[in-house]
């Protein structure tokens, strides 16, 4: 029986090993290095071997894909599930570091407060203290003592 195929050429079924090598020479180089190893020629002996093989590799290739496919997913979502728990603990430890600085400023303004108070309470003793002039008994004889007024004359005169 002849077949037109659409080689350019007619050839018949089955092939002829002259048109099978015509055919092999055709195709890339890696094909034809293949079909001159000892796998490939033990293929060409053995057809219904090769249909096999051929047809196993054409179906496992969906599940292959499929497990491909499920392998990258997951690997994509830890990905993004580590990147999101490290932005949720960099997030958390930043406002918690946000709180700890704004509770010490809180303190830091009241410490400085209470330091500011004390240095006005005594350079207000100390200025009250030293701007009075010495003090001296009354005329009448009584126990009260009176303050002399303050001049830079009779400051300090004993």
């Amino acid at each position: 029986m002849v077949l037109g195929m659409d080689l350019g050429y007619v050839t018949s079924w089955p092939p002829t090993p002259r048109t099978m090598g015509h055919i092999i020479s055709r195709l890339s180089p890696e094909v034809v290095a293949f079909m001159k190893s000892p796998v490939g020629q033990y293929l060409d002996k053995h057809p219904f071997v090769a249909l096999t093989l051929l047809v196993f590799v054409v179906v496992s290739a969906v599940p292959v894909g499929f497990f491909l496919l499920l392998v990258v997913l997951t690997s994509l979502a830890a990905f993004v599930g580590v990147i999101l728990l490290e932005g949720l603990v960099i997030s958390v430890g930043g406002l918690s570091l946000f709180c700890v600085l704004c509770g010490l400023g809180f303190v830091s303004l009241a410490i400085s407060g209470t330091i500011i108070v004390c240095y006005v309470v005594v350079s207000s003793l100390i200025n009250h203290w030293f701007s009075s002039g010495p003090l001296i008994p009354d005329s009448s004889g009584d126990c009260q003592l009176t303050v002399k007024p303050a001049g830079l004359e009779g400051r300090y005169q004993e």
